[in-house]
C-alpha cells in the first residue's frame, strides 16, 4: 500500500505526517509526502524538525513538489486541507477516486489541519498530536478496506 501525503510548502504537515506513519513500522505500507507549491530539496522546517525529535521520531526529509508520478504511485493521496484536495482533484483528474482530505478519511472532526508554518513550537506540538491521533483512524480504515469490509 502507497501513501502519499501533501500539503502547501512539504515543510510542516506532510512530512511531519510522513514520519509518523513511518514510525509506526507497518510492513505493507510506504509512504511519502510532497507540496503543491514546494522549494525541491528544502527541509522540514526546524519546528517540525524539534517536534519529531522530542517524540523520537527518526526523520530524514528533503522537500519536492507533487507530481503526476507520485499520484501514480500511490494507492491513496491525504491532502491536509479542502483547498488542497480540490487543487489535487483539478490538477490529477485520473486520481479523485483515491484523493481524500486525511480528516475526511481518518474520522477527524472538520476537514482541515491548521498550518503551524511560522507559528510557535506549541502550534507545531498542537498539529503533531493531532496528526498522531489521526494516524489511528487512517490505519484503521486503510486495514477493513484491504480486509474486504
Amino acid at each position: 500500500m502507497n501513501i502519499l501525503f501533501v500539503c502547501t510548502g512539504n515543510t510542516c504537515r506532510s512530512p511531519m505526517a510522513e514520519a509518523i506513519l513511518k514510525h509506526k513500522k507497518l510492513d505493507s505500507i510506504d509512504v511519502r509526502s510532497a507540496g503543491l507549491f514546494a522549494m525541491e530539496g528544502g527541509q522540514a522546517s526546524q519546528q517540525t524538525q524539534d517536534v519529531l525529535d522530542e517524540n523520537g521520531i527518526v526523520h530524514k526529509h528533503q522537500s519536492k513538489i507533487v507530481s503526476q508520478a507520485d499520484v501514480h504511485w500511490a494507492d491513496y493521496v491525504f491532502a491536509m486541507t479542502s483547498a488542497h484536495k480540490a487543487m489535487l482533484v483539478d490538477q490529477f483528474p485520473f486520481a479523485m477516486d483515491r484523493i481524500f482530505t486525511l480528516k475526511e478519511f481518518a474520522g477527524g472532526r472538520g476537514l482541515d489541519i491548521s498550518d503551524p508554518f511560522g507559528g510557535s513550537l506549541d502550534m507545531y506540538r498542537s498539529t503533531y498530536e493531532e496528526l498522531n491521533r489521526l494516524m489511528d483512524g487512517l490505519i484503521e480504515n486503510i486495514e477493513k478496506q484491504t480486509q474486504g469490509f
